[in-house]
């Protein structure tokens, strides 16, 4: 039987695609060789520099996060290599996997998947580690698994305050055009991200941004590499070509997104993001459940991983709340299935959005039975409220 009215995609990613962007992705493919496309590849590749914050290249690739993923070990490492990884959840642990079947030492310092990296955990590390055996240091910014973020900045200063000379590469796939993120000023060497989350588009591009040390790494590196080489990519990119054919629409796609970012500002798309994590997080607590990430100041701006009161299960209530209401939120993964269930409050999305979107929940709530106390909706509109007012107060 048809539901009446929209859809509400409330999952971390993909997220909802705004209407301008779809109305860009359907202009007509044009010839990826031809001289009329040099303008809309240099302006992708131009164009995602600023979101990145850079001034040095962007990759962009026909593929999910995970090959971007590839691509950031292949380019840069040898077979045998070591490199460190921090166990922030799901999606830390599935970049650990694929640097396992690439050859190379993957060592997981482990975490609880309720907080983000620990600087201090990952300096002592590498403090210990005399013969620089570690190559590379690979963290997740914002874990979707779990709706914590990473200190990257931290994690830098803490791989200075050691002293080593290992690569330092990010994951920032969910947190890119959502949460602030400096990839030169932070002194990243690869950032990993694609297209589904913050960038409002459908999946199907993602990105490598390269720092000077990891090109210098990529002259010496000796894992195989065909389709992912950084070295192909570079000469055509200069003129707005790439070696294979490129996702033509998807780029008509991220050049409207781009726009959209900077006519908001960026600065207002990250403080928008807060604003919103704050609100839900306010709704869960006054709903009597509790929130996955329990370092403060690592909460997420992007989603909120919510666990279920013991007994219940959360893909009954995500399958419940699908069928009466039509709004899809995520799943728990792996280590947390069944237990949690993930808001999505990331991309086009404003605070009427947000307020209708826990109102399914609680609406999901009651419907399932899951014990709580009502009113969590007014709990975060109330934050909204006073947050405005902090920010008028502020100009």
């Amino acid at each position: 039987m048809r539901q009446a009215g929209l859809h509400f995609l409330q999952i971390p990613g993909p997220s909802a695609v705004p209407g301008r962007i779809l109305r860009a992705i359907s202009a007509q493919t044009i010839d990826h060789r031809g001289p009329d496309f040099a303008t809309v590849g240099k302006r992708a590749l131009d164009g995602l520099k600023t979101i990145f914050r850079t001034d040095e290249h962007v990759i962009i690739y026909p593929a999910s996060g995970t090959g971007a993923w590839e691509a950031a070990l292949v380019n840069t490492l040898s077979p045998g290599d070591r490199v460190l990884m921090f166990e922030t959840g799901h999606f830390a642990t599935l970049w650990k996997k694929i640097a396992e079947k690439l050859q190379l030492k993957a060592e997981f310092i482990e975490g609880d998947w309720r907080g983000g990296a620990d600087p201090d955990q990952i300096e002592a590390r590498l403090a210990a580690d005399k013969g620089h055996e570690i190559k590379a240091v690979c963290v997740v910014h914002n874990e979707t698994s779990t709706g914590s973020v990473s200190p990257i900045a931290a994690v830098r200063k803490a791989m200075d305050a050691a002293n080593h000379p290992a690569l330092f590469m990010v994951d920032t796939i969910s947190g890119l055009a959502s949460l602030d993120y400096r990839h030169d000023e932070w002194g990243v060497d690869v950032t990993v991200s694609g297209s589904q989350k913050g960038l409002m588009l459908p999946p199907g591009i993602s990105f490598n941004a390269v720092s000077k040390k990891a090109l210098a790494a990529h002259k010496t590196a000796k894992l195989q590499r065909s389709y992912w080489d950084w070295a192909d990519m570079l000469g055509p990119n200069a003129t707005g070509y790439f070696p294979y054919t490129p996702s033509t629409n998807l780029l008509y796609g991220l050049n409207e997104a781009i726009d959209m970012l900077h006519e908001e500002g960026l600065e207002n798309v990250f403080a928008r993001h807060a604003r919103h994590g704050t609100a839900a997080r306010a709704a869960v607590r006054h709903w009597g459940l509790e929130v996955l990430c329990t370092q403060q100041g690592q909460e997420s701006g992007v989603l909120t991983a919510v666990l279920m009161p013991e007994g219940h299960s959360a893909d009954q209530f995500r399958a419940s709340t699908l069928k009466h209401f039509n709004i899809s939120l995520g799943n728990g993964l792996s280590k947390v299935a069944d237990r949690v269930f993930r808001i999505g409050h990331l991309g086009d999305f404003n605070d009427l959005m947000l307020v209708a979107t826990l109102a399914g929940v609680e609406m999901g709530l009651k419907k399932a039975g899951v014990p709580h106390s009502p009113g969590g909706v007014g709990a975060a509109m109330e934050v909204l409220h006073d947050l405005e007012l902090k920010d008028m107060a502020a100009e």
